[in-house]
């Protein structure tokens, strides 16, 4: 039977960046660095944040790293991806759960729109791993739904969301703005989520 490990948002533990343009609240990471300041760490298979971004400025650098950011609140982030001759494109993120994929390598500069924002981060080095961000949204009628790969994590981006899994006759568990419900082993695994919110599901393969 898959294992479920509820992560409250709000034992989340920040950590300061060295630059001061924000704050970082590590989720999960394997191997787990046990937050705080080892949450800056590049010593990861994968691992899920979330950032509060108060200033503009150049993202940190990490090799050999497939990235997800999805913006989860504030007016939003233009994310400049830099080349030798100047800015080769950029990601426009500018309402809640519009989300950006780009390479650990590739030098990303980011604008804030209006203020501050706090996003949504995965990165999993792509040698040992492959991670997917999927958003669903809740709403009047339940939502089935199936979780499949060696880890999946439930984030509730906005309201609050109930989910039950297929086979744990435990009572259902409820996510608020924040949490996150982390299932390791979720082969197939049906689940069934309700209320008024929207999560972001995140699955994790490990390739060897």
């Amino acid at each position: 039977m898959a294992s479920v490990t509820l992560i409250r948002g709000a034992d989340l533990v920040a950590a300061p960046w060295k630059n001061g343009g924000g704050v970082t609240r590590e989720v999960a990471a394997f191997p787990s660095s046990g937050g705080g300041q080892g949450a800056a760490s590049a010593d990861f298979v994968w691992r899920v944040s979330v950032a509060d971004v108060a200033q503009a400025g150049p993202f940190s650098r990490f090799d050999g790293v497939d990235r997800t950011l999805v913006l989860l609140s504030g007016a939003g982030m233009l994310l400049d991806e830099l080349g030798d001759a100047g800015v080769v494109s950029t990601h426009v993120l500018r309402k809640p759960l519009e989300l950006a994929r780009f390479d650990g390598e590739t030098r990303i500069d980011a604008r804030l729109v209006d203020g501050a924002t706090r996003d949504f981060n995965l990165m999993v080095r792509r040698d040992v791993a492959q991670g997917e961000v999927d958003v669903w949204r809740t709403g009047a009628q339940p939502a089935l739904r199936a979780l499949d790969g060696d880890v999946a994590l439930l984030f509730c981006a906005s309201g609050a969301v109930t989910v039950a899994l297929a086979g744990h006759h435990a009572q259902a568990v409820r996510l608020d703005s924040g949490d996150t419900l982390r299932v390791d082993g979720p082969h197939a695994l049906a689940c069934t989520l309700t209320g008024d919110g929207a999560v972001l599901a995140i699955t994790i393969r490990y390739t060897r």
